[in-house]
């Protein structure tokens, strides 16, 4: 079997009394399955602190950007943008994001945020790299957003999907894919069984979000990549195929949208 997790961040898991290592972490995925992972920045020094500690893998993926909750002023375009297009050209960077609009912690800075997405969307663009995109009780202007900007053209992925099947099915029209986490295994989410059934087989990937977003039955405690598996099987039972064909199938998707040959 051969899982991948398609979003997470290492560098923020609890190396002092749940892991030794990154070699720790990554042993315990692999023995789940899991044998890939995309390690995704939420900012620029963010990156920069991740491939320091995690260093070169062939295990580990990178994505580069700037997550809308750590968007604080205009200096934002001045500076870390044009770091930004340095980064991106980096041959372990798959992907552009984490990027998007989140309008749960704060409302006060909507256009700052519509506007630093839109210009993460055009270096996305003009490198043909795919989006990582957040979207936290903003998903009309995000929709709105990828729709007249264009990103059709450089694809991407909407991840830690929570919203309903009216959204997927946008997503999907605009060449998206749709990754869920551990969110699918909470209670009361009927929600999520139905966009889940929704939603090709072809067009999904798999996440942990970890730290965050543990799954059941590991509530209370840490995430990690290795609970990409529970995530996995839990979406088999839903969709009434085997773990062996999820890990297949979110593998080959993985691969398709990121360009990874394995």
């Amino acid at each position: 079997m051969f899982l991948i997790d398609s979003h997470c961040h290492l560098n923020k898991l609890n190396y002092h009394n749940v892991h030794a290592d990154i070699s720790d972490v990554l042993s315990k995925a692999y023995q789940k399955g899991v044998k890939l992972v995309l390690s995704v920045s939420t900012d620029l020094s963010d990156y920069e602190n991740m491939i320091q500690f995690v260093g070169y893998r062939k295990d580990v993926l990178f994505s580069c950007g700037i997550h809308p909750m750590n968007i604080c002023d205009f200096t934002i375009k001045r500076v870390d943008l044009n770091k930004l297009n340095n980064f991106v050209f980096n041959d372990n960077v798959i992907a552009i994001g984490e990027t998007g609009l989140d309008y749960y912690h704060n409302i006060s800075n909507k256009n700052v945020q519509k506007e630093i997405f839109c210009q993460h969307i055009d270096i996305a663009k003009n490198i043909d790299k795919p989006l990582v995109v957040h979207s936290r009780n903003a998903m009309k202007d995000v929709l709105i957003l990828l729709n007249e900007t264009g990103a059709k053209q450089c694809k991407g992925v909407l991840h830690c999907f929570c919203d309903d099947i009216d959204s997927a099915r946008i997503l999907l029209n605009m060449n998206f894919y749709i990754s869920f986490s551990g969110m699918v295994t909470f209670k009361n989410i009927d929600n999520f069984k139905k966009v889940i059934q929704y939603v090709p087989e072809n067009r999904m990937l798999l996440e942990t979000d970890s730290p965050y977003l543990t799954p059941v039955p590991y509530r209370g405690l840490e995430n990690q990549p290795a609970y990409v598996y529970d995530i996995a099987r839990y979406i088999s039972d839903i969709k009434k195929i085997s773990l062996d064909e999820i890990a297949s199938i979110t593998t080959s998707n993985f691969c398709e949208l990121f360009r990874v040959e394995l």
